[in-house]
């Protein structure tokens, strides 16, 4: 018998079960490594009915980690299928359970025992999945076997999917730090009322395939295929943030206006004399990679000066009203001397991220500010404010704490105390772009709450290995997502 169905071939399975009256077991996750623990755990499942059916979580939707699942949704699906007493095998194409519990309407959805306590559900999902089984008139049930193993932490162990530096800085790390003492940073981030100043981007992605060079000239030739924007800059930090605090602002300048933020408050000026910064850029998906290779780029910038008379007097009206103002200094001008001195002699707590860019390089250094709490730049921007020496950096402006990031050879972090240096969590990257700014994002708050070096080096990894594994700023950083990696990569 054929076990792997789609889901359109079930729901007709569906109505023929009920029919005859036969009870629907329903088992769903991930299923990367197919061990002892799963078996039992199938096995008592089928026990409690007549047709077991089990759904696993497709490829492109398991939220774990860059490089996870380890097996392919073909190899995951056939494993399963090979359980005599597994009947259906199906493919979710969702992050949550909601679509395929909507599908197999189980009559009996069961879960492992570690799910009966709610609270402890990373994903808050169960009590939703609960709800959803009894719409149906279902029920859901625990099962007892109490051997329980972890395909991540076997995996993890056998540094199938981890470097060998990444393993033995995790194994440490563990040491330390519990999966609880993350948590509770994370929590502690919800409450932190935070305003985030600085040039809003509009990032623009044209989709093209090159077909050669112009037969008369030098110059590539390409096939327009899609365009997506943005919303990049500021913006974009202002959304990471807004992924793990619930009260986040963001206070700058444009030329026309962007409408209503999901989750973020604006208090905007809008400047018909202001243009809003556009970056165009023209890429290309090489082969059936998920990687791109940027063949172009047209900025659209503010060529003349421009009154910031209205955005400095609301800024200063405000600042004081936050706990954690973070800056995000991309060089496009809205940031003069007035701005800094607004910034630095009113924040109560002041972070700081200086960005080098084509446009700028050179000229727009981190040592234009005196005193910040905490700062966030790559190795490049470092180099070019001190000549790579981050100890004179970090006592230069008066900092708390600070970190410099280096792409795939990890981050350094910086205190009174030393430093900590965290590796690059993954080598698997889609598009760097936006990687710094989540970064940034999450080694902020970090700084706020005085949390450990360690700590804040190792989420502000997490952050950037999550938006590294998508196309520019298509997505943002959030709670959930950040607890599922922590929680996998910390599974030693």
């Amino acid at each position: 018998m054929q076990k792997y169905v789609t889901c359109e071939e079930f729901k007709e399975l569906r109505k023929d079960f009920k029919e005859k009256g036969l009870k629907v077991v329903h088992c769903h996750g991930v299923f990367d490594l197919l061990h002892p623990g799963h078996i039992f755990h199938l096995q008592e499942s089928k026990s409690m009915g007549d047709i077991l059916v089990v759904s696993i979580t497709a490829a492109k939707y398991v939220n774990k980690m860059p490089g996870r699942p380890y097996f392919s949704d073909e190899l995951r699906i056939k494993s399963l299928s090979c359980l005599e007493f597994v009947d259906y095998v199906l493919l979710s194409e969702a992050v949550t359970a909601m679509d395929i519990l909507d599908i197999v309407q189980p009559d009996y959805y069961i879960k492992g025992s570690e799910y009966k306590v709610s609270e402890d559900d990373i994903t808050q999902n169960i009590d939703k999945e609960v709800e959803r089984v009894r719409l149906y008139g279902g029920d859901v049930r625990f099962t007892k076997n109490d051997i329980v193993f972890s395909s991540t932490k076997l995996l993890n162990n056998n540094q199938a999917s981890l470097s060998p530096k990444v393993f033995e800085f995790l194994k440490e790390f563990s040491k330390k730090y519990s999966f609880k003492d993350i948590k509770d940073v994370i929590d502690r981030m919800k409450n932190i009322k935070i305003l985030v100043v600085g040039d809003i981007i509009i990032d623009e992605y044209i989709f093209c395939s090159v077909q050669g060079l112009i037969s008369k000239d030098r110059t590539i030739s390409g096939r327009y295929q899609k365009e997506e924007k943005y919303l990049g800059g500021s913006l974009a930090v202002a959304k990471h943030l807004a992924g793990l605090s619930d009260n986040v602002t963001i206070c700058s300048m444009i030329g026309n206006d962007l409408g209503v933020l999901d989750n973020i408050n604006t208090d905007l000026i809008i400047d018909n004399n202001y243009q809003t910064i556009i970056k165009r850029r023209y890429i290309e998906k090489r082969g059936s990679r998920e990687e791109y290779d940027k063949l172009f780029s047209i900025n659209y910038l503010n060529e003349s000066d421009f009154d910031r008379t209205l955005f400095r007097n609301r800024l200063l009206n405000i600042i004081k009203d936050y706990d954690l103002v973070v800056v995000t200094d991309y060089g496009h001008g809205l940031i003069d001397e007035d701005i800094i001195n607004i910034l630095q002699d009113n924040a109560k707590y002041l972070s700081v991220n200086c960005q080098t860019n084509s446009s700028n390089y050179g000229m727009n250094l981190i040592t234009k500010y005196s005193k910040v709490n905490s700062f966030s730049l790559d190795e490049k921007e470092l180099k070019l404010a001190t000549n790579n020496n981050l100890k004179k950096l970090f006592k230069y402006l008066n900092s708390d704490v600070g970190w410099v990031t280096h792409g795939s050879n990890g981050a350094i972090g910086i205190n009174t105390s030393g430093t900590c240096n965290v590796p690059a969590l993954t080598l698997t990257v889609q598009d760097t772009i936006g990687a710094g700014d989540a970064y940034f994002a999450l080694v902020s708050l970090c700084a706020y709450l005085g949390v450990s070096l360690e700590i804040g080096t190792f989420l502000g990894s997490i952050a950037g290995a999550l938006i590294s594994n998508v196309l520019g700023n298509s997505k943002s950083v959030n709670r959930i997502d950040v607890l599922k990696f922590a929680s996998t990569v910390m599974n030693i």
